[in-house]
Parts: C-alpha cells; structure tokens; sequence
C-alpha cells in the first residue's frame, strides 16, 4: 500500500469517527493524548487520583526493648491490613531516633520514656517543632533495680539502698569481671540510664556491667535463678518477666524535683530512683500531612498495662516473633483496635 493511499484511508476513518461522534447526544470525551517520551505533562494537567500503591511508606522506630518491637508490629498490622499503607521497622535506638524522626527519615516511635528525654523533647518538639508529641500510649512504667525474692528473704536490709552500702553486702553481687566490687547489671549501652551516677553519688561498692541487650539480663536472670545465686539488675515494668519470677524492687532515694533537673543538666549528679513514666509517643512534624490517616491512627493507638504485657509474654514466654505475636493480638483485640481507625 503505497503513502498516499494510506493517508486517504486515514482520513477517511478519521472523518467516519468524528460524524459518529457528533450524531450521539453525549459523547464521552476523548482522552489526553500521552506527552511524547521524555516530556513531563504541563503544571497545569490535573493530576489522577493516587492509588494505595503511592502511600508514602510509614518507617516506624524499633528500639531495644521487646515493648517497643510489639507496639510498632501490631501498628504494621493495622496500617498495613486496614488502611492500604506499606510499613517499614526501622531499628534504631532511642537516642538516635530524635534526629531522623526531626530528618523526617523516620514516621513515628511508639514508646518513649520521657523522664530520660526530656532535653531531646525541650529541643524538638518544645523549640523546634519538627517533632510533634502523639500523645500517650496508654503504658505507665518503672524503670528500676531489682532483684529476686529470695535475696531479700534472707538480706531484709538490701529492699532498700541503705542495705548496699555495706561492702560486705556488696560483696556477696561481685563476678570475676568486677573484682572485690558488686556487679551492677544492664543491658543496652544505648539505653537511657543513670545507674553508674547513682551508685556514685550514694556511696555504693559496685560495678557497672552492661551485658549488650534486654536478654542478656533476662539470661543472667534465669542463671542466678536456677542456682539461688545473688544478682542486681536493671529492668522495667511492664514486663514479661514479673509472671516468671519473684522480684523486688529496690527502693532508692525518691525522685524530687532538683533530681529530675540533673537528668538533662547534669546527669552526672543524679542520685535517685526512676520517676513512673507516663509512656509517650512521638512522631515527625511531616507525617500529618504526609499521610493524614496513618496519623489519625497511631495518634489515637492505646492500649493498657494489661494489653502490653500480655504481648511481650507472647514473645518472650511463647517464643512467637514480634510479629506473629502482633498479628494474633490484632485478630483477638478488635474491640480495642477498631477505635483506633475510625
């Protein structure tokens, strides 16, 4: 078929389309030609309708401790499954997150303590406002030292830090890490605490050893349990572990407001217990706007003591990932939830 006889044929077609168009009553209006490659469309284009697929990603904080893993799975389930969102677990520690939640690199972090944050939430959330406050998770916790039972059945005096001052008493904790001192035991580095302060500023004959990660206690816990051995520790409630075994408490010198200052000014002079925290959350400023629904929700996301613990049981009793144990939590708790997304 030579050039000219295809342009007729074209022509002829093009003509035969137009008169039908024009004999119905309401033609549907033909489609934008598509810009030619490499050209963008004009500024002026009205945009179409984003799908799901284009939600931004929600990039959620997971710090260190099993609390924070199943609060950030159990809101992947829901955003995932409920509102169309893609979620990222971004494993970071709670020190670190400030800057990339200011960045906007992060979306949110579901479990802040705030007696050991309060310079990162002068800084930006109060002055800056690059971080927003999403407000409570609904959790309270204790920071605190403990230890078993049986230590304090047979030591009454050590339920108090009075009875730590004794050296002879703080030799009963030591380990062949610590020499003639008693073992002080955490976990983390990147945990926010004050203990070496505190045994400082009270006159303690113990050492600080940092065993690397919550379960590195939880083992110690479990060796010193088995064998009826001493040991002094630092944990939170609320925790798994308090189902499992008998502990104390310790109790220190009681938080006072001169105290509470040195944690941002000076944390080298604190010298008292862990203040209850009243659980926050926290999130970037963009996320409001970024992704309206994913704010709303977590925003409203709140559960109990109760709740949680019954999560981190799932995990560390049962052995169930973070996520497999938010998934069934999510599957028998709608009561709770549903209130989250409307």
């Amino acid at each position: 078929m030579n050039t000219v006889q295809t342009a007729g044929r074209r022509a002829f077609f093009a003509l035969a389309v137009i008169s039908m168009l024009a004999a119905c009553g309401r033609a549907a209006a033909p489609a934008a030609p598509a810009a030619p490659a490499g050209e963008q469309p004009k500024a002026t284009d009205a945009p179409a309708a984003a799908p799901a697929a284009n939600k931004p990603v929600i990039k959620l904080a997971e710090n260190s401790w099993t609390g924070s893993s199943v609060n950030v799975y159990v809101a992947k389930e829901i955003l995932e499954s409920k509102l169309g969102y893609k979620v990222e677990i971004v494993t970071i520690d709670e020190k670190n997150q400030w800057p990339a939640l200011a960045k906007g690199d992060l979306s949110a972090s579901l479990e802040v303590w705030p007696s050991g944050h309060g310079d990162a939430i002068k800084q930006y959330i109060t002055d800056q406002k690059v971080v927003e406050n999403l407000g409570k998770l609904g959790v309270v916790g204790k920071i605190g030292w403990f230890t078993p039972k049986y230590v304090i059945d047979a030591n009454p005096e050590l339920a108090t830090i009075d009875g730590y001052k004794d050296p002879a008493k703080a030799a009963m904790f030591k380990t062949a890490e610590t020499g003639e001192e008693g073992q002080f035991l955490t976990g983390d580095p990147a945990w926010v605490q004050f203990d070496e302060a505190i045994i400082a500023n009270n006159g303690l004959k113990f050492k600080v050893v940092k065993g690397g990660s919550e379960q590195a206690v939880l083992s110690a816990v479990d060796t010193a349990y088995s064998q009826k051995k001493p040991i002094l520790f630092y944990l939170w409630t609320p925790h798994s572990i308090f189902d499992k075994y008998e502990l104390v408490n310790v109790k220190l010198p009681a938080s006072d407001a001169a105290c509470e200052a040195n944690r941002t000014s000076a944390p080298e002079k604190v010298n008292c217990d862990y203040a209850e925290d009243v659980l926050m959350k926290i999130a970037s400023a963009k996320l409001k706007t970024e992704a309206p629904d994913a704010y709303a929700m977590l925003q409203k996301m709140s559960y109990t003591n109760k709740d949680q613990i019954a999560l981190i049981a799932t995990v560390e009793v049962k052995k169930l990932s973070a996520a497999d144990a938010a998934k069934a939590w999510v599957a028998a708790n709608e009561a709770v939830w549903s209130a989250w997304i409307k």
